[in-house]
């Protein structure tokens, strides 16, 4: 007896295309991403301000320098495709790409590079990074895709801070704006800003380099650390970098919905001093204030074991580096020995400034018992971000304050004249003049490493220790930067599994 033939509708047919199109659905990828940042930047101009959280927005996604810092420190090209360097290291020759265009549509040339490089070292500049462009003694346009940079002076750093986000090329047309409405030649664009809540950038569909897999990046900005676990867990944030609520990591790495990576900054933390105002002004104090601090417990207490102390102004990771941490062990007799012999055997009242992160919050307070114990009652003066860089960071009106020092290799502001920490010392200038005419990197780690023995003998700061890069994100979330070799959220290649 033959077998029936099933029958199928017409109704089943819709039935079955309806499910593989949901199917197929499911299966694509998101192509949106929400980054969760603790600071909202002042401005979006990054060749204009020293707040880090500029650069974590801007750097590599909206605007580009003439070399970038890929994952890996290394680099690599930006908006010059190739360079090549002088035997005597004077002249730089970049070629950049021929079809690389600002998000307004005009072409990004020589011209542009000259304007940014000559702006960023005029009279009036107000780069926070001023002394990368010191030793420009000319720039050149021969072509309008060829510039040619002349130094004054070798500068074996000038590659990696043209690599900078203070260096990021800015067009005459739109660099006044750029605070608000930046306009760069990155593989995103400007969409909107809302103040307090978000930053929004989308991908430049006229981008002349590999496109981004994601068409939409929301920045927000969340400062409480309760809120920040919440927004994680109900899902509103996507990825949260430089996360500090250490204590709640454990329960983000149980979790199979998310991944914790943990990597290393360029972040110094540092107990700032200011060594123009007495008593900070004698050394035996500021010594003092170092055996006072035990820098095991704060690393425990603020970022639950996940830092590495320093002992100088230079991260563990780099060559160069010279371990100092054993030259002032935590030893508050001897710190109250010191304290007496320069005239304070009661101690002294002094103002302790702490902005906004939790590593300073936190830090802080740690710190002040610490240096009660020796007699240094230290009054706790918490401040909001703006605040902190108009009055220490601009106006060096100030006692102590607790601060992560994030542009890589910095080493040398210590010998700017008119830093906040009003220190001066003629031998590490001497080092870093000598330390910026050569090339040979053996000889630089060398002068790297006396420079930093200079800096522990002077006890110029607290050094504290280096902030850890920890970030919590989406387990199916790929792309983001494990460590940070500069001041970015490089979202340029990630994606969505």
């Amino acid at each position: 007896m033959p077998t029936a033939k099933p029958r199928f509708t017409l109704a089943a047919a819709v039935a079955v295309a309806l499910v593989a199109t949901s199917l197929t659905a499911t299966a694509q990828p998101r192509t949106d991403l929400v980054v969760g940042m603790a600071l909202e930047p002042p401005h979006l101009d990054p060749t204009a301000g020293a707040a880090g959280a500029i650069k974590e927005v801007t750097y590599a996604n909206l605007f580009e320098p003439l070399l970038r810092v890929d994952a890996d420190g290394r680099l690599i090209p930006g908006l010059a495709e190739r360079w090549t360097v002088s035997e005597d290291g004077l002249t730089y020759r970049f070629s950049l790409r021929p079809n690389a265009k600002f998000h307004d549509g005009t072409a990004a040339d020589s011209a542009d590079v000259k304007f940014t490089l000559d702006r960023a070292r005029a009279a009036d500049s107000v780069n926070a990074q001023k002394a990368y462009f010191a030793p420009i003694a000319k720039v050149e346009t021969p072509d309008p895709h060829t510039a040619v940079v002349t130094l004054s002076r070798p500068d074996g750093l000038f590659l990696f801070h043209m690599a900078s986000g203070d260096a990021a090329i800015v067009a005459p047309e739109s660099a006044a704006t750029n605070k608000q409405k930046p306009v760069g030649t990155g593989p995103f664009r400007f969409d909107r800003w809302v103040a307090g809540d978000r930053v929004v950038l989308v991908r430049n569909p006229d981008y002349d380099g590999v496109q981004p897999k994601l068409d939409r990046v929301t920045f927000r900005f969340v400062s409480d650390p309760a809120a920040q676990v919440a927004a994680l867990k109900a899902g509103d944030i996507d990825a949260f970098t430089l996360f500090s609520t250490y204590e709640a990591l454990p329960e983000f790495r149980s979790d199979p919905n998310f991944t914790v990576t943990v990597g290393s900054t360029e972040g110094e933390t540092i107990l700032s001093t200011n060594n123009a105002r007495k008593p900070f002004d004698d050394v035996r104090v500021r010594r003092a204030m170092a055996h006072a601090i035990d820098r095991q417990t704060l690393i425990e207490g603020v970022l639950y074991g996940n830092g590495v102390a320093i002992g100088s102004h230079f991260p563990p990771h780099r060559e160069g580096y010279v371990d100092l941490t054993g030259m002032y062990p935590y030893d508050p007799a001897k710190a109250k020995a010191l304290l007496a012999e320069a005239g304070y055997p009661n101690g002294f009242d002094t103002t302790l400034r702490l902005p906004p992160p939790p590593y300073a919050r936190r830090g802080g307070e740690l710190v002040a018992a610490m240096l009660a114990e020796v007699g240094i009652r230290a009054k706790i003066e918490p401040v909001e971000w703006a605040a902190w860089l108009e009055k220490t960071f601009k106006g060096k009106d100030y006692d102590l304050t607790m601060i992560a020092h994030t542009e890589p290799l910095d080493i040398d502001i210590y010998a700017r004249p008119d830093y906040y920490f009003n220190y001066k010392s003629e031998r590490f200038n001497g080092l870093n003049d000598e330390l910026n005419r050569i090339q040979d990197p053996a000889r630089r780690n060398a002068l790297y490493g006396e420079e930093q023995k200079v800096l522990a003998e002077d006890a110029v700061n607290g050094f504290l220790f280096m902030l850890p890069s920890v970030t919590v994100q989406k387990a199916k979330l790929t792309g983001m930067w494990v460590n940070r070799p500069v001041q970015a959220n490089d979202v340029t290649g990630v994606s969505w599994k």
